[in-house]
């Protein structure tokens, strides 16, 4: 099980510990500007420009391999946790909330409308404080359509996670997944063989 991430502890007067921020002021400020890039830049570009839309992500300090195909519709919360290996797809209205780094490994997919959450929160605390854990994504890993994967939940090498379906527990290798909680249905044939010693294309 991954450790969690600590999330900065941000100073504040408010009687409510709920009014809190979970990030300091700059960390706000650089989503603000991305936010701003995203909706003025990337979002309006045209479906085939990935070229484009992978240099914007760079210049928010992404770290993606060759040949990434993130759509106009897909949202990432934090391009500087992000690092992508090669031929990554992110589909339209797929969103990556990665206050913790999110690896993607070569060839993963995220379908349109999937959901990785990468925080949660301590709901057994009164001040409700935030928790971000890292995430793992497999090389040849697909998250289906509309499907979703947990806080702290990390998919193995060729996993998938069927459409509209929830991953509570972390997806084991080449097995399909489905429901909600999703439960392995199936083992996928290894179309790719495992390289554990292959070199990152970042």
């Amino acid at each position: 099980m991954p450790e969690q991430d600590s999330i900065p502890s941000v100073v504040s007067t408010a009687p409510d510990p709920y009014l809190k921020p979970a990030f300091s002021f700059g960390s706000r400020l650089r989503r603000l500007v991305w936010n701003i890039c995203w909706a003025l830049l990337y979002r309006t570009s045209p479906r085939p420009f990935h070229a484009w839309r992978a240099m914007l992500l760079r210049l928010f300090g992404a770290q993606l391999g060759p040949n990434c195909h993130f759509y106009p519709k897909g949202k990432i919360w934090a391009p500087w946790n992000l690092v992508c290996e090669d031929q990554v797809t992110l589909g339209d209205d797929a969103e990556i909330y990665n206050p913790s780094p999110v690896h993607m490994g070569s060839h993963a997919i995220v379908s349109q409308g999937a959901y990785l959450c990468g925080a949660t929160h301590d709901y057994n605390d009164p001040a409700f404080p935030l928790i971000s854990y890292p995430m793992r994504l497999g090389a040849y890993s697909w998250i289906c359509a509309r499907a979703s994967v947990a806080p702290r939940v990390n998919v193995g090498e060729g996993a998938v996670l069927a459409l509209a379906s929830v991953a509570t527990r972390d997806l084991d290798p080449w097995t399909v997944y489905a429901g909600q909680p999703a439960v392995a249905v199936k083992t996928r044939n290894r179309t790719h063989a495992s390289e554990p010693g292959r070199a990152s294309a970042i």
